[in-house]
C-alpha cells in the first residue's frame, strides 16, 4: 500500500484517479507522496519514505528543490495545466486596463441619487482605448505566453513576443503573425501592453528592472501573471507615481503596490478555477503514481524525464545518480555482478543530475545493490 499525504485542499477528481493499491493519509513522515499547491515546504522534515512531490501547478518555489535533489525525491509540477485558466484571467486584465473598469466600478458603486444623470455626467473621465491595433509585448513563450500571444492575435493584436529559450512545441502552436524579438530592449520600448510569463529563477528575479521600466512608452500597461519577484516593484512604483499614465496590473498583492494608485491589484486568482484546479490535481497524481509504480519521469523540475513504459513482469531497477562519464559503467558493472541481464535501458541527464532506469531478467534487491554503489549514485529502487 502507498502512502500519499496532501498539504493543501486537492481536487476530488485527482484523489480518484488513485488505485485501490493507495491511501490518503494525515502524517506527511509517512508518505510515500506528497501532493502540494502553496504551503512552504523549506522547512518541512522529508522522511526517507518520501519518493516524490507533486505541486499541483506550475511555479515551484514553496518546494526545497537541492535538498529533494539530494534526497533522490523527484519534484513533478503540472505546465500548462492551469494555461487556460491564467490566459483568460490575463485577457480579461487587458481589457479592465485599457477600459479603466476597476476605477469606474468603484465610481459608480458610490452614486445614489440622479444615478442615470450622474452616469452622463461622469463618464467621460474614465474613456478609455480599445486594444484592437495596440502591440502587446509578451515575454517568456511557454505554455500560457503562447496562448496569450495567439488570442491576443485574434483580437486584433499586435503581438511581439520574446523568449531565448522557447522549446520546439511552443514553436510549432506559436501563430505566424506574431512577431519574435532578440531581446527585451528589442521589444519594451515598442509595447502599448507587456504581459510577463516566465518561471521565477535566479536568472529571472528582478528581470523588469529600473532600465527596462524606463525604456516604457508613457501610456504602457505591464501585466504580472508570472510571479511578482520578476518585477523591481519599488522602481516600478516610483516611477508609477510620476507623470505619465503608465500602469501596472499584478495578481500578487503585497506591500510595496498596494498604496498606488497606478496599481491593479488581483489577488492571486490566476489558477483559481475549478477546470484548473482539476487538471492540475489529475496531472499531477497520473504522474506521481507513473513515477511510483513504472519509475517513468514526466514534467519534473529537479531530474530528467524518463521512461521505459508501463512496467512489465521484469524487474525494474533506477538510479539517481550524479551526471559523470563512470555512472553508466558503474551500474551495468553492478548488474553483471549480480549475474543479471539488461533487457531494456534508458538514461538521461538534467545538469548535474541523472537517472538511469533499467528493465532486467532476475530478482534483485536494493538493499544489495546499495551495498556496492559509489557516493556517485544517490538512490537505487527495485520495482519487482
Amino acid at each position: 500500500m502507498y502512502k500519499i499525504a496532501k498539504l493543501n485542499k486537492i481536487s476530488p477528481k485527482g484523489l480518484e484517479l488513485f488505485p485501490d493499491n493507495y491511501e490518503i493519509v494525515e502524517d506527511v513522515n509517512e508518505a510515500n507522496g506528497i501532493l502540494v499547491r502553496s504551503q512552504d515546504m523549506h522547512e518541512m522534515n522529508l522522511s526517507e519514505n518520501l519518493l516524490a512531490v507533486a505541486r499541483a501547478g506550475a511555479g515551484v518555489n514553496n518546494i526545497p528543490l537541492d535538498k529533494c535533489s539530494d534526497k533522490g525525491i523527484v519534484v513533478f509540477n503540472t505546465p500548462g495545466a492551469n494555461a487556460n485558466a491564467v490566459k483568460e484571467l490575463v485577457l480579461c486584465a487587458l481589457l479592465l486596463g485599457a477600459r479603466n473598469i476597476p476605477s469606474a466600478l468603484a465610481w459608480a458603486k458610490n452614486l445614489k441619487e440622479d444615478v442615470a444623470k450622474a452616469v452622463e455626467k461622469g463618464k467621460s473621465q474614465f474613456a478609455g482605448n480599445e486594444i484592437k491595433g495596440k502591440t502587446l509585448g509578451v515575454i517568456g513563450l511557454g505554455a500560457i505566453g503562447v496562448m496569450v500571444a495567439n488570442a491576443a492575435t485574434y483580437l486584433g493584436m499586435k503581438v511581439i513576443g520574446y523568449d531565448p529559450y522557447i522549446s520546439l512545441r511552443s514553436a510549432h502552436i506559436l501563430s505566424y503573425e506574431v512577431d519574435v524579438a532578440d531581446s527585451l530592449q528589442d521589444i519594451i520600448p515598442r509595447c502599448d501592453f507587456i504581459s510577463i510569463h516566465i518561471p521565477v529563477m535566479d536568472s529571472t528575479k528582478g528581470m523588469i528592472d529600473e532600465k527596462c521600466i524606463d525604456m516604457m512608452k508613457e501610456n504602457c500597461i505591464l501585466l504580472n501573471f508570472s510571479r511578482d519577484k520578476i518585477v523591481d516593484e519599488e522602481a516600478l512604483v516610483k516611477t508609477l507615481e510620476k507623470e505619465g499614465n503608465r500602469r501596472y496590473i499584478t495578481d500578487f498583492p503585497n506591500e510595496t503596490v498596494m498604496n498606488c494608485d497606478k496599481v491593479i491589484t488581483v489577488p492571486h486568482l490566476g489558477a483559481s478555477t475549478a477546470e484548473s484546479e482539476d487538471n492540475c490535481a489529475m496531472m499531477a497524481v497520473e504522474q506521481m503514481t507513473d513515477y511510483i509504480e513504472n519509475g517513468n519521469i514526466t514534467n519534473s523540475v529537479n531530474f530528467p524525464g524518463a521512461s521505459l513504459g508501463v512496467k512489465t513482469d521484469d524487474t525494474r531497477v533506477t538510479f539517481m545518480h550524479s551526471n559523470v562519464s563512470t555512472a553508466i559503467g558503474e551500474i551495468t558493472g553492478i548488474m553483471d555482478k549480480l549475474g543479471v541481464k539488461i533487457t531494456n535501458m534508458v538514461s538521461t541527464s538534467k545538469g548535474d543530475r541523472a537517472y538511469t532506469m533499467l528493465d532486467i531478467d532476475g530478482r534483485v534487491k536494493a538493499e544489495d545493490i546499495k551495498k556496492m554503489i559509489s557516493d556517485d549514485i544517490i538512490s537505487v529502487r527495485v520495482l519487482d
